[in-house]
């Protein structure tokens, strides 16, 4: 099961996750978009949809150096790893809240407002939510749990997500992580497979032409 859940699974996910958005882009770009409700439910999502992406970016941020950044290269650096558990804590911490209170705000947002909204909900919105909550609980758990620095990640799943890129997967790595940590990773690769065939695929659009055009009027009845 080890071999399979991080020597085999995660080259599922990322085929699923490449392929698969290139198939939708190729055949089916009509149906790229966010499926903005922003006309259905406007008031809450002033709030609820900045706080999320700033907390989305602050934690993608800290996975690009605390994964893809080797732990020799930060010592080299002058950074220990007390001093960089301190800035990770420091940065981690606050992305976490404003990752997780914006998206449980968001879910309100969609599950508990007005009828409109939950109509204009469908399955695999309701699949996806499911997912990324599990996606980002597991993660701000981890983050909370290891406060005291008891599970230095980076001798375990950095080198291990690194060796699955290098094509070289060594499962041997992920044996005694965390369930917590190891959780985290198994949801990673279902947001992955998912990641296709949902909404999501607008983050890839480059948003520079979205800060220029002009507004969209709606008007009410």
């Amino acid at each position: 099961m080890n071999t399979f859940f991080y020597g085999v699974l995660p080259y599922i996910a990322l085929t699923i996750f490449i392929g698969g958005t290139i198939i939708r882009y190729t055949f089916f770009e009509r149906g790229w978009t966010t499926k903005s409700s922003e006309f259905l439910a406007k008031k809450s999502l002033k709030w609820a949809n900045p706080i999320f992406h700033l907390g989305l970016l602050m934690a993608f941020g800290g996975h690009v150096i605390g994964i893809l950044v080797p732990k020799f290269v930060t010592e080299a650096a002058g950074t220990d790893e007390a001093t960089y558990h301190m800035i990770s804590l420091a940065g981690g911490l606050p992305a976490a809240v404003l990752f997780l209170g914006g998206f449980l705000w968001l879910m309100k947002r969609r599950f508990f407002g007005s009828a409109r909204m939950k109509a204009n909900t469908s399955s695999m919105d309701k699949l996806l939510y499911l997912v990324l909550l599990l996606t980002i609980l597991s993660g701000t758990a981890g983050t909370l749990s290891n406060i005291t620095a008891g599970f230095d990640y980076r001798e375990s799943i950095s080198p291990w997500f690194r060796s699955v890129l290098m094509l070289s997967p060594d499962v041997s790595l992920m044996k005694d992580v965390p369930a917590i940590f190891q959780f985290h990773m198994f949801m990673w690769m279902m947001t992955a497979i998912l990641f296709p065939f949902t909404r999501l695929v607008h983050c890839l659009s480059l948003p520079f032409e979205y800060l220029m055009r002009s507004d969209i009027v709606y008007r009410r009845k």
